[in-house]
């Protein structure tokens, strides 16, 4: 039914439409874009400059190197990680690093700093009793303050530098706080070192005092303990007892070799003896100085028997002499080869007896030292105990040396440098005047423009129905403006129409016979059935459903909500259903802007967020709604079942349709005998009297002409 596409189809957006309305206000956009640029400009040249400067740091850790050698690292040398950058960069934001670079710098006379102590007119707002009292905070607390608002630290990225940034209106003061606060950092920095060493020092002078009377009290015990116990200590570090042990150990070694030396030479010489061997094979006699010269007086004298043998004969008296002298000397070796081998017997006796006693002093010397043991186990923890004693106080004395050495100047250096200085800004940061300028009066231009095209958004005048619509509707092509037009026509239409009907009277309507239904269409001079008649007439009869079809479109359907104000006069209880597209019965019944018809075909309302009274009477009004109709138009089959439930709610039920034509009807209607009234202003008119025709000849008989531009009382009749 074309009644029903209505005006909530889906609209396209008119970009078109949309840049030529900003193009038509151009002059509007480039005035408003100049007048922010003028006052961006003015604002910004006002503005008293800003600048900024910055210095930057470099943590490290340093320590003073000393003359002949490198310098140790100290045990408590930070740890250069990202935590000790950020808690280096917050030291340097401390309020005692602050007081001291304003102390040193003299912030508390500059104006900059402190402008609530140097203004002279006072806070309104204290005055007041909405604020507090700038003068009631320390002027230090002030400084502090204003400082914090203009410095920014902030360590380097993937780096171990931290910059510091400060703003002010003076560039010299720009340039000269960042340097300050680098310089007071590396004051405070190697002060700190200074006072850690200085601690350090004075906590070890009592230490060492009373580490030195222990390792002194120790080392008595220890020499008391070794006199008492008789461990008297040797060159090699060793006990006494354990010294003589050893000796007498190796002594006793050396005799049983000097004893077993002595035996086997003695038996080497009784065996050559005892076996009739020359002496001459035996080492020990050959070596006897005494049988050396016995051997050599032998070789002499056998040398003269020799000669003498040639020229006298045996029995000469000097050979026989000669011979007894070998004899002679022949025994005197045989002796003292046994007083060499009675000596080697000797020899071998004492080293026995040397050995005996030696392992009878050795003896006694073990039992010794088992007790010595004993008694070293207790004198070796005095001596543990002094050496740790003498250790730590080497150890402390150590620290104080090296602590009392770094205690004067440059001799704790800072774990930090300046590795770039703050330079005096030549140009401010803030503001600036053409960037400042050129933001503003884009962002004017852009909001110009976008105030526009949401205007004509919601105006409508950008919106443009699709191209489905404009081929069937004829209409679709009007403007806003004309649809406003038209519904302000209507309205006016429908307040002369109603005024009419009221100033007259309404006439009886006779009683009209059903035998068989015909269409009540008015003779030659008679005029169509009025409002009021139409009213009577459905309230005599009972009709419980009509549909209302106004080929004439909205003057048609004010005529309808007219009627439904009638028949509510009567004291029926009535429902107007819109099924038109221009939603003018919504309008006029004060609810176009509620859910309606198309909500409950689609399933987002209920009956009773669906039904609405009139603004004006008893009535009741199902609006068209607020869902899309073309999403509605496919539930249409649901319409019926509804029309049903009203029916059996109301009295009268009527369903404005607008200019429907045959086929949209036939899809409401329940049968061929649903009553149909057609609200027209011209009954002889021919597109009327071809619409009538039409539904007569398709079979409808219940067909009531209701005459929308009079309110008389109806001659007509419904006739059998």
């Amino acid at each position: 039914m074309s009644g029903v596409a209505g005006s909530n189809q889906d609209a396209d957006i008119d970009l078109a439409r949309l840049f030529a309305a900003v193009w038509e206000r151009k002059r509007r956009v480039l005035g408003i874009t100049v007048l922010a640029a003028g006052v961006a400009f003015a604002a910004t040249t006002m503005m008293k400059p800003s600048f900024r400067g910055e210095a930057r740091i470099l943590i490290e850790s340093r320590s003073a190197t000393f003359i002949g050698g490198q310098a140790q690292p100290a045990a408590n040398d930070p740890i250069l990680d990202a935590l000790n950058i950020t808690s280096q960069a917050e030291v340097l934001q401390s309020s005692d690093l602050i007081k001291e670079v304003a102390r040193e710098l003299r912030l508390y006379e500059i104006a900059e700093f402190d402008p609530d102590g140097q203004s002279l007119l006072p806070n309104p707002l204290v005055l007041l009793g909405l604020a507090q009292d700038p003068l009631s905070v320390a002027p230090e607390e002030r400084v502090i303050r204003e400082f914090r608002e203009k410095l920014k630290v902030y360590p380097v990225e993937n780096s171990r530098i931290i910059a510091i940034e400060f703003s002010s209106h003076d560039p010299k003061l720009a340039a000269a706080i960042p340097n300050k606060m680098a310089e007071v950092y590396l004051t405070f920095q190697s002060g700190a070192k200074l006072d850690t060493q200085s601690d350090t020092a004075r906590w070890l002078e009592p230490e060492i005092a009373s580490l030195t009377e222990k390792v002194r009290e120790a080392e008595r015990k220890v020499a008391d303990y070794r006199a008492e116990a008789g461990l008297f200590q040797t060159a090699q570090s060793g006990s006494f007892a354990a010294q003589q042990l050893n000796d007498i150990s190796a002594e006793l070694t050396r005799v049983r070799g000097e004893r077993a030396n002595a035996q086997a030479r003695a038996e080497n010489v009784r065996a050559a003896l005892e076996a009739g061997r020359d002496s001459d094979t035996m080492a020990d006699v050959v070596g006897s100085q005494v049988i050396q010269r016995l051997k050599e007086t032998e070789a002499n004298l056998q040398a003269q028997i020799s000669d003498q043998s040639t020229v006298l004969l045996d029995n000469h008296p000097r050979l026989k002499g000669l011979k007894a002298q070998l004899q002679g000397i022949r025994r005197q070796i045989d002796s003292e080869t046994q007083n060499i081998l009675a000596s080697l017997d000797n020899e071998a006796e004492v080293s026995r007896l040397r050995e005996e006693q030696l392992i009878q002093q050795l003896n006694a010397l073990k039992s010794n030292s088992a007790r010595v043991g004993e008694e070293e186990v207790g004198l070796r923890a005095l001596e543990r105990e002094a050496a740790a004693q003498r250790q730590l106080l080497e150890t402390y004395l150590a620290r104080y040396r090296e602590a009392a050495s770094r205690q004067g100047p440059g001799a704790a250096p800072a774990d930090a440098r300046i590795v770039s200085t703050a330079i005096e800004p030549m140009q401010p940061y803030f503001p600036k005047v053409v960037p400042i300028v050129i933001v503003v009066a884009l962002a004017s231009l852009i909001l110009s423009a976008i105030a526009i095209m949401l205007a004509e958004l919601f105006s409508g005048r950008a919106l443009k129905l699709p191209a489905e619509r404009q081929m069937e509707d004829a209409e679709a092509e009007q403007t806003v403006h004309q649809v406003h037009r038209m519904q302000a026509e209507a309205v006016a239409e429908f307040e002369r129409i109603e005024a009419a009907a009221r100033e007259q009277a309404p006439e009886p309507t006779a009683d009209l016979p059903q035998d068989e239904p015909a269409a009540a269409v008015p003779a030659d001079g008679d005029e169509a059935f009025g409002i009021d008649n139409v009213a009577g007439y459905l309230s005599r009869y009972d009709v419980s459903v009509a549909l209302a079809v106004s080929p004439e479109g909205d003057q048609g359907s004010t005529a309808t909500v007219i009627l439904a104000r009638a028949v509510a006069d009567h004291g029926r209880t009535v429902v107007l259903l819109d099924m038109t597209g221009s939603a003018l019965p919504s309008l006029l019944m004060g609810a176009a802007t509620l859910p309606g018809v198309t909500d409950l075909l689609c399933g987002e309302a209920a009956f009773g967020e669906a039904i609405h009274p009139d603004r004006l009477s008893e009535a009741h009004i199902i609006p068209q709604g607020k869902s899309a109709a073309a999403i509605a138009m496919k539930a249409i089959d649901r319409l019926p079942m509804i029309i049903d439930a009203l029916a059996d709610a109301y009295d009268h039920v009527l369903v404005e349709c607008g200019p429907a034509d045959l086929e949209g009807v036939s899809r409401l209607s329940r049968g061929r005998d649903t009553e149909i009234i057609f609200s027209v202003g011209d009954p002889e008119g021919e597109v009327f009297l071809d619409r009538l025709k039409a539904f007569a000849d398709a079979g409808y008989g219940n067909l009531l002409v209701m005459q929308s531009g009079n309110a008389a009382p109806d001659r007509g009749s419904r006739a059998a």
